[in-house]
């Protein structure tokens, strides 16, 4: 009998309290009850964890776990016992003005014990990456802490960095670091997030004073979300457009003093509470209203532009469009960031998911035998598996996206802007479909906040929409490649960059019958990725000349044709990560560690190929599709054996996870609660 259709007869067996079809009644005995067992005693490791571990942390590792085992160590952090384990996490059932209390306060410790040191006043890629280092595993105890630090450090910090000059970092940067300014950044209001280049509110110049003047004209120009102000924050960098003399010379950044030294409103100024959100309510976020605030002249952030003391406008860059590029190109930094360190929550809700379902069973096959593995499920392992191979490929990218930010040049902004943009909005999204996932694939334990993967959805869900909406960013990326698709074409020269080299060589052919060898192999994954963003950038240039040819306005056919745009956004991503692993997996020596992270890269490469795009442009027959999809399971059921070792990879301490991935009959027992 098919194992399927027997495992469905039992279920159904089972629920409709059917009789067995032999007309002896056999007995019923009861079941023993469950004992846990460390799956550790049954998984074997075929590879060694920590290499495996240095290589898709990829660097400071040491820092890493100084700073879990800093953050264990401080009652600060929540420490409790559940079943012969100590976990820490917060308290999210906390009300939301002791959240941010307590958020605070767990800044301030890791300030007095030097984690921060260095992070504004050091420069070099290696204090960049300490940053990314300890950022990622901030995220993963709190992502209210963890972006508290990141407006302070990377949007305030980063601001007075690259905006400002010299002056601004001799007097704003150590006391930035050492925590004696606490800054926010004003940027999104009501009525403007995304579209930074719309923004309200409006400055001018007193050149009687050498004050610029700060207004908040209308309601929708309040500014909104903004990270700190409603209880913390002293100063916040303003942005607003500029009026010199009645002309407007566009969004300039500006520092502006909200609070003095004891907390208390300034002048002019007027802040609202942003409210209880659905997460991250240790953030006080918080509306701004400014009703005429001076500031003086030095405060203007003039690394593009300044004006000189009796208000003439200055700057070396004509071009308002241009200036404005230059002006907004460094802040890449916030989706780097927001990219990078979503993938390490990632890792955290499949280890947890992962561990538990290596311990829990549910229904036997047979009469009297044990009950089975929820990991031992086909269909288990095709829920998990898959997502685990999409972290790992997650994991190289965003090396990738590291070292192409801490050796950026002004050349290479644009470059950087590309990848930002496409990884936080694919890493962010895979991050809600993996935390979804494992949410119900723990069941109802899913839904505990002490469990944290049901939490983790509400927490990061904002992602997909701070530092840049997802979907805008996708269609950001696919101007960017149709930029590079004319100017190719207009010069007759071979494409170079973002790896669209692929577009100079034939176009690649899918065989009409694949093999299993053949599915698997990074060659083919590779052709079939770059088939599809060949012909869809092809696709999309032709549907914009066709509307274009119609009369419409290069803007509005770019609207219409955001279907194409949107799947061409995720066929470059798609592509560029894979090529990011498969890259990783070239540079490995043989051994059984590149015999494993093999399997893992074919398993991404085949779930890429599996989507529904590759099936809907044609780039696979139905019969192809259907032996991709086959494939996936059969790659599936040889990654089972591995799968401890692959979350035990990530190295997660066990006081950052949650009970359930540990023994969670004893978590839960009665004595648990006398504790």
């Amino acid at each position: 009998m098919d194992r399927a259709f027997e495992r469905t007869k039992i279920l159904t067996d089972h629920l409709l309290q059917s009789s067995p079809p032999s007309p002896v009644q056999t007995s019923l005995s009861s079941n023993a009850c469950f004992n846990y067992t460390p799956p550790e005693l049954s998984e074997k490791y075929a590879f060694d964890t920590k290499e495996m571990r240095r290589l898709i942390d990829g660097h400071h590792l040491e820092v890493r776990d100084r700073l879990f085992g800093m953050m264990s160590q401080s009652k600060l952090f929540n420490p409790r016992v559940r079943g012969g384990k100590v976990f820490v996490s917060p308290d999210y059932n906390q009300p939301m003005e002791q959240q941010r209390e307590i958020t605070l306060k767990r800044i301030d410790y890791l300030f007095d014990r030097g984690a921060l040191k260095g992070w504004l006043t050091e420069q070099g890629e290696e204090i960049e990456l300490r940053k990314f280092a300890s950022f990622e595993v901030f995220g993963i105890f709190d992502h209210s802490m963890g972006t508290m630090l990141a407006v302070h450090f990377f949007l305030w910090g980063g601001a007075v960095q690259v905006f400002g000059t010299k002056h601004h970092h001799n007097k704003w940067l150590r006391d930035t670091e050492t925590h004696v300014v606490k800054g926010c950044f004003a940027m999104s209001e009501l009525g403007h997030g995304s579209n930074v280049r719309g923004v309200e509110t409006v400055t001018t110049y007193d050149s009687n004073t050498q004050e610029f003047v700060i207004t908040t004209p209308c309601e929708s120009a309040q500014k909104f979300w903004i990270g700190g102000a409603a209880n913390h924050a002293t100063h916040a960098i303003v942005f607003s457009q500029l009026n010199i003399n009645g002309s407007n010379q566009g969004v300039h950044a500006f520092i502006a003093q909200i609070r003095d030294a004891d907390g208390y409103l300034c002048p002019n100024v007027r802040i609202a509470d942003c409210g209880r959100k659905i997460g991250l309510n240790g953030v006080d976020n918080g509306r701004i209203w400014f009703d005429n605030v001076r500031v003086p002249r030095e405060n203007l952030l003039n690394s593009v532009a300044d004006v000189s003391a009796d208000g003439k406008y200055l700057s070396s860059i004509n071009d308002p469009d241009q200036r404005f590029a230059a002006f907004l190109a460094p802040l890449t930094i916030g989706r780097v960031s927001i990219a990078t360190s979503t993938v390490y929550i990632s890792k955290a809700g499949l280890t947890i998911a992962i561990r538990y379902a290596l311990t829990r069973r549910a229904f036997s096959l047979k009469p009297n035998e044990p009950e089975v593995l929820l990991l031992d499920y086909p269909s288990y392992q095709r829920r998990l598996l898959p997502l685990l191979a999409k972290t790992y490929a997650m994991s190289f990218a965003s090396h990738y996206l590291k070292k192409l930010f801490v050796k950026r040049t002004p050349q290479s902004y644009k470059t950087i802007h590309i990848f930002s943009s496409a990884f936080k909005a694919t890493f962010t999204w895979n991050n809600l479909h993996i935390l979804q996932e494992c949410r119900e694939a723990c069941g109802g334990q899913g839904l505990r906040t002490e469990n944290h993967v049901g939490q983790w959805k509400a927490e990061f869900d904002v992602q997909s929409t701070f530092e840049g909406d997802n979907n805008i960013l996708m269609q950001q990326i696919s101007k960017a490649l149709l930029a590079e698709y004319v100017a190719a074409k207009k010069r007759k020269k071979a494409f170079k960059g973002l790896g669209l080299e692929h577009m100079n060589k034939p176009c690649p052919v899918i065989p009409s019958q694949l093999t299993s060898t053949a599915l698997r192999s990074s060659q083919f994954q590779m052709k079939a990725l770059c088939l599809r963003e060949r012909d869809l950038l092809n696709r999309f240039a032709a549907e914009i000349s066709h509307y274009q040819a119609k009369g419409l306005s290069k803007e509005h056919a770019f609207n219409m044709s955001y279907q194409i745009a949107e799947d061409l956004g995720r066929a470059f991503t798609d592509r560029s990560i894979f090529q990011a692993f498969a890259e990783a997996e070239a540079t490995l020596a043989a051994s059984s560690l590149k015999d494993v992270l093999g399997m893992v890269r074919s398993l991404y490469g085949l779930i890429c190929v599996e989507d529904d795009s590759f099936l809907r442009y044609g780039y696979l027959s139905v019969e192809n599709a259907a032996a991709v999809r086959s494939e996936i399971t059969k790659v599936c059921g040889e990654l089972r054996p591995h799968a401890l070792a692959l979350v035990s990879s990530f190295g997660i301490p066990h006081s950052f996870l949650s009970p359930i991935a540990f023994n969670w009959i004893d978590a839960n027992s009665w004595s648990s609660i006398q504790q």
